[in-house]
């Protein structure tokens, strides 16, 4: 197979702009804005995430996980917490999460400090959910080796067949609180608008232009 010219990809970026009069004083308020033009056009999962962690040895690590509420007080979602994201937020509270959305030629990015959820939101989520994803939740020790996927299917049949589905106690949520978001759209000729909003000591977020 030929090794394609990767040099040579360019894309030209002429979707939008972001200026000083777009902004608002809540970068809240931009996400949401944000992120519901996303869902009405983006035809990617609208609520999918990079979510970056740090080991203990500073070795950093990312995934996609989905996006499943989010208000001044964070951004949720829910995995595993015995998985290697959980390991890691476990030993660094500080993590960061990426969103991406090629229709709108639009990033989020956003930097903060994390935390589990309460019990109670935990359970609200998991009992929404399919009782088979539920199913695939009780069973699977993720992030760790298996060798063989058939084991995991019988598995899950085994615990569809009990109608025994109970949350695991290492299954639930985590909030992200933000410190730090960039708000970054692409322009014509790399010229690519770049705006953060930091909290300051007044805890209030100031909007910064960012060079491209």
């Amino acid at each position: 197979m030929k090794k394609p010219e990767l040099s040579n990809l360019r894309k030209n970026y002429n979707s939008g702009e972001l200026n000083e009069s777009n902004l608002t004083n809540d970068p809240f308020k931009l996400f949401e804005i944000w992120f519901n033009e996303a869902l009405l056009n983006d035809k990617q999962e609208a609520n999918a995430m990079v979510l970056s962690t740090v080991s203990e040895n500073q070795s950093p690590s990312s995934r996609f996980v989905l996006l499943k509420d989010y208000s001044e007080k964070g951004f949720v979602f829910f995995t595993n917490y015995n998985s290697k994201k959980g390991k890691e937020i476990e030993g660094n509270k500080y993590v960061a999460l990426l969103f991406f959305w090629p229709s709108l030629e639009r990033q989020v990015r956003i930097e903060g400090t994390i935390k589990k959820t309460s019990a109670k939101v935990s359970d609200e989520y998991f009992y929404s959910r399919p009782v088979e994803s539920q199913a695939s939740a009780i069973i699977s020790k993720q992030s760790t080796v298996i060798n063989n996927y058939n084991n995991l299917v019988i598995k899950k049949q085994q615990i569809l067949n009990s109608n025994f589905l109970k949350r695991p106690r290492n299954w639930g949520g985590y909030i992200v609180t933000p410190i730090l978001f960039e708000f970054w759209q692409g322009r014509i000729n790399r010229l690519h608008d770049r705006i953060q909003y930091k909290v300051k000591k007044s805890k209030c977020w100031k909007p910064e232009r960012l060079s491209p």
